[in-house]
């Protein structure tokens, strides 16, 4: 998938293999680190995406202690003209799109929900701007 941008961001889920056949399965992106009861990172264009078990980050010693329950949302970008082309692949792997929003200058965005409950969306390069 032709993502461009987030740096660094996590979502927080309960099965490090329903995320590894969902992010890296159907939305193609690379596994970058997996460890066992504690998280799998993806790389998604230049940034990472953090999927991280609460139980287990909540007890951090090293790092700070993080965590949260609930559905959580990220945007993923992509570039104007792959737009229409990244949504029919996502359809055609059978995810469903929850949302189509119209936005300013005759841009739009769709969502849909990864198997966690989260609630993501794919946004064309420009849709800040």
């Amino acid at each position: 998938m032709p993502y461009t941008q987030i740096k660094e961001t996590c979502l927080y889920i309960h099965d490090l293999d329903l995320a590894a056949d969902f992010y890296h399965g159907k939305l193609e992106m690379p596994i970058i680190s997996k460890a066992k009861d504690r998280h799998i990172f993806f790389r998604c264009g230049t940034s990472v995406l953090l999927c991280f078990i609460p139980e287990a980050t909540q007890k951090e010693k090293i790092l700070p202690p993080h965590y949260a329950h609930g559905k959580q949302h990220i945007a993923f970008e992509v570039e104007k003209n792959r737009y229409e082309k990244v949504k029919e692949n996502l359809i055609k792997k059978g995810i469903t799109i929850t949302h189509n929003q119209s936005w300013k200058q005759g841009l739009e965005s769709f969502y849909f929900e990864d198997p966690f409950g989260h609630v993501l969306e794919i946004v064309p390069k420009g849709i800040w701007e």
